[in-house]
């Protein structure tokens, strides 16, 4: 889905590139239940929901603006199957029923925290963690070897073009670390 369909306000997004490469690795299926942490605009959710048509997306969001946000872009698209929890991971989960998936988008420096009770939660929960800072990369790296889970690590880099006079140049955004772990096998 394009960007620009979604109301933003200031809240960070995931991107429609980096969404489409998280979704795929999420590997959701129709009655998936799906914990979309740090939910920013809803973006993750929205998609999520309707590639879930008997599915669950719990959207847990801290920000005031950002719950608005996934709550107007709930609406704006008609998914029924997402539940806004205004609060933070990973104190919120536990009154949740358990995920089959997550999506990790924002943590508020509780990474460690978040994916130890999600694997404790449910240990063929399927993950995807993104992240942008190298430091957060080494970190979920460090902890899916401490926990022998073998996660698998694909930079996604994004360069869109801009108009600049009569021509069209190139910006790069940042790379995004998209992290997949866990799950089923097929």
């Amino acid at each position: 889905m394009r960007d620009e369909w979604f109301i933003r306000g200031n809240v960070p997004m995931t991107k429609s590139e980096i969404r489409a490469v998280s979704l795929s690795k999420l590997e959701l299926r129709p009655d998936s239940v799906l914990y979309d942490i740090g939910a920013g605009t809803g973006s993750v959710s929205v998609e999520a929901a309707m590639q879930m048509p008997a599915g669950q997306v719990y959207a847990i969001e801290c920000k005031e603006e950002a719950v608005g946000l996934v709550r107007q872009n709930r609406e704006k698209f008609g998914v029924e199957n997402v539940t806004v929890i205004q609060g933070r991971a990973p104190e919120v989960l536990s009154g949740l029923p358990c995920a089959t998936h997550a999506f990790v988008g924002g943590t508020g420096g509780k990474m460690e925290e978040i994916l130890t009770l999600l694997l404790k939660r449910n240990p063929s929960m399927r993950i995807v963690a993104n992240v942008i800072a190298l430091e957060s990369l080494s970190g979920i790296l460090e902890l899916v070897k401490r926990l022998e889970i073998q996660a698998e690590v694909v930079s996604v880099q994004v360069a869109k073009a801009e108009r600049a006079g009569s021509c069209h140049l190139m910006k790069g955004q940042n790379p995004v670390y998209v992290i997949s772990m866990g799950g089923e096998s097929r």
